[in-house]
């Protein structure tokens, strides 16, 4: 891609780069990590455990205008592979960010786990409790809504400094980051412990898929048809 090209025409270059492929394989990912987590969390093979709260959870206070934050890790898991510009990078972002919701799939199989029954009355909160009855909280530890966003938010940020974005933007990129977190927080879908488990799982997974696939250090330039 032309360097000198300002950043904001690399990234709709990119973006319309392997649209096609983009616009099929990202939803059909999700879809098929949706049909076993959902699986999983209907048909536990062992017993729930019942995640413990911190003196961190018990000062976030519910806020249920933070789902919208909690809601837009679907387009922000959606960045990274949409600035990607050839398949070889396509196929090694989805490689590795599947296996890192694999690796918490997992321990949901192993460990089924689920968040403490809060107090909230969910009838106040109408969308919320929507999602309450969606997800029904549990899967949680580690958060893969946690995991998906930290390994998002390293390639993405991998991303926006190869086509030269300015520092408000990487800033902006860590920021959505941040918010997503607190998000599962302040909705009650996650405590404390999911979060920093699925810190863990995704900013380690992240750091390796863009460290071993040697993307950005002389590979992967080449357009492939």
């Amino acid at each position: 891609m032309n360097n000198a090209m300002p950043w904001y025409k690399q990234a709709m270059t990119a973006f319309f780069s392997h649209c096609w492929l983009k616009a099929f394989g990202i939803p059909m990912l999700i879809g098929v990590f949706f049909v076993a987590y959902f699986y999983l969390l209907r048909n536990p093979a062992y017993p729930i455990t019942v995640m413990s709260l911190t003196a961190l959870d018990r000062l976030i206070s519910f806020q249920p205008l933070a789902l919208p934050l909690y809601i837009s890790i679907w387009v922000y898991v959606s960045l990274p592979p949409a600035l990607l510009t050839t398949r070889r990078e396509l196929k090694f972002y989805a490689m590795d960010l599947g296996l890192t919701c694999l690796t918490g799939l997992i321990v949901f199989y192993f460990w089924p786990n689920t968040v403490p029954i809060g107090d909230i009355d969910w009838a106040l909160s109408p969308a919320v409790g929507l999602l309450k009855d969606l997800d029904a909280a549990g899967n949680a530890c580690p958060s893969l809504h946690v995991a998906t966003a930290a390994f998002s938010c390293l390639w993405l940020g991998h991303r926006l400094r190869r086509i030269g974005t300015p520092r408000w933007v990487l800033a902006l990129n860590w920021l959505w980051f941040v918010g997503i977190c607190y998000s599962t927080l302040a909705t009650r879908q996650h405590v404390v412990v999911d979060v920093l488990a699925g810190l863990v799982l995704g900013l380690t997974a992240g750091w390796l898929s863009l460290r071993w696939r040697g993307v950005g250090h002389g590979h992967g330039h080449a357009q492939h048809p």
